[in-house]
């Protein structure tokens, strides 16, 4: 097209047109600057979502000299691509309106019938911090951010393979989030490569503010208590995945990246395993798996037993149970309802709460409210010692997700305890477990490597192995699981 439209100039034509399609905002610069042969150009960009330095240092004085003219790629890796101004106007508006969004600057070269898109991207966020809800004793102290250029540098310092690839993409009809998926290649299995973009490329939402919003669609059972995707703040756990051939999902805007697929017992191993002896981590592991159980279990064995079966308590105990609950109004199936729901309260309300407070509110308020319900006569003192070390429990699996999913399957076998006895947490227990063996993550079956069993593969799941003991080269049971089903697996 013509360098003229409707009378105006082009740069000053695009500038305008953003300018009322953006809704005249505050950040928008628009700059007209000569260069050194007396020719304007017109540089458009949001000054909230661009490096001040990068524009002012570089784009403007190499323009001013007529160097970013002569030699585009002059501005390295941070020059994206160029339009001619020839194309349709309403393209070029489109374009441009998009780079601007998008932290771009928009450079509109008259002279040289050409506009640039410029990358100068550098929204406000925070820097590099410990990851608050993975905490580990020794090992990386660094998280990931918002930022997922910042989150993409921090996998590629620790894995300096030029195997690592990266796709990005945009999801959000409205948001327009970028999203990247990272994998090894050759050590990923091409199907599960595939199969994670085609998950992602079938999401339909006009938002993602939070990874959430993709694990939600991507997810291979929506109405399951268990978490079958993992997700992490921490850079060298997601690393870790990466090398043993799964997929990582980053978004922008969050700190918390997605990995599948996931197993069962993943959710009991933590970064921190790695970094500790063999032994020592063994031990850890068996605490953990220890604690799921008492965690979901504990509370309906003791309603049933107190309630139906009082002939497997020893005499001595039901003795002193028995003078405890004299004088208590509630059977024990309300005893321990009424107490788990009340720690949950409390649990919430400490989240919720400013942190400097939310601590205390936690360990006083159920300190002091138990002891008070005992001597009120309303709890009896072995009902506040179970849902305490229910609690505790609760909290010693790594994975947040996983202890909610403890939570929910708490309150499901209380209330089966105290409708149907023993019979009726047996009845739960064969449900749970027949739940976890249908359930899949990107296709691999959920417990691996025990249904389907893979013996070899249990070095490094109820114990682990030391690392001279394992092949190096040995990927997990749920990554070969994958590479069987490809062509030439």
């Amino acid at each position: 097209m013509g360098r003229q439209t409707r009378g105006r100039s082009i740069g000053i034509a695009l500038a305008e047109d953003i300018r009322t399609l953006l809704g005249s905002p505050p950040d928008l610069i628009c700059r007209s600057v000569t260069t050194a042969e007396n020719r304007s150009l017109q540089i458009i960009y949001l000054d909230s979502l661009v490096d001040r330095k990068t524009v002012d240092e570089f784009i403007v004085e190499s323009v001013r000299q007529n160097a970013f003219a002569e030699v585009p790629a002059a501005s390295g890796s941070r020059y994206l691509r160029e339009m001619s101004l020839a194309a349709p106007y309403g393209t070029l508006r489109d374009e441009a309106v998009q780079a601007a969004v998008s932290g771009q600057c928009v450079l509109v070269d008259e002279g040289r019938e050409r506009i640039c898109f410029i990358d100068t991207y550098e929204a406000p966020g925070r820097a590099v911090e410990e990851p608050k809800s993975e905490p580990t004793i020794r090992g990386s102290q660094e998280g990931f951010t918002e930022n997922l250029r910042i989150n993409i540098g921090l996998i590629r310092k620790r894995i300096l393979n030029p195997a690592l690839r990266f796709e990005q993409m945009r999801i959000g009809s409205r948001t327009g989030t970028c999203v990247a998926i990272a994998w090894m290649e050759g050590l990923a299995p091409a199907a599960l490569v595939r199969e994670a973009k085609r998950r992602l490329a079938a999401v339909r939402t006009d938002s993602v503010l939070e990874s959430s919003y993709l694990e939600e669609y991507i997810q291979d059972r929506i109405l399951s208590p268990f978490p079958t995707i993992l997700n992490t703040a921490r850079p060298d756990k997601t690393a870790a995945h990466l090398l043993e051939g799964r997929v990582a999902i980053l978004t922008d805007g969050t700190p918390n990246v997605l990995i599948a697929p996931l197993t069962f017992f993943d959710l009991f191993s933590s970064s921190e395993d790695y970094f500790q002896r063999a032994d020592i981590a063994t031990f850890i592991r068996w605490i953990r798996f220890i604690s799921f159980f008492v965690a979901v279990f504990a509370p309906s064995l003791f309603v049933a037993a107190t309630t139906y079966h009082q002939e497997l308590i020893p005499t001595e105990l039901l003795i002193s149970l028995s003078a405890q609950r004299e004088g208590v109004p509630l059977p024990a199936f309300l005893e321990v309802m009424l107490m788990e729901i009340v720690f949950e309260i409390i649990r919430e309300a400490g989240l919720r709460m400013p942190r400097a407070v939310g601590q205390a509110l936690s360990i006083v308020g159920a300190i002091v409210l138990g002891q008070a319900a005992v001597e009120a006569g309303l709890i009896s003192a072995a009902v506040v010692i179970v849902v305490s070390v229910t609690g505790i429990t609760n909290f010693v699996v790594p994975v947040y997700s996983f202890g909610m999913s403890q939570r929910l399957l708490r309150f499901t076998f209380i209330l089966l305890a105290g409708f149907m006895g023993l019979f009726g947490v047996l009845c739960g227990m064969l449900m749970l477990i027949a739940h976890l063996v249908s359930l899949k993550s990107f296709g691999v079956p959920y417990m691996t490597p025990v249904a389907p069993a893979g013996a070899t593969d249990w070095r490094d799941v109820l114990v682990r192995a030391p690392r001279p003991w394992n092949d190096p080269n040995r990927l997990p049971a749920s990554v070969r699981f994958l590479k069987r089903k490809q062509p030439g697996g």
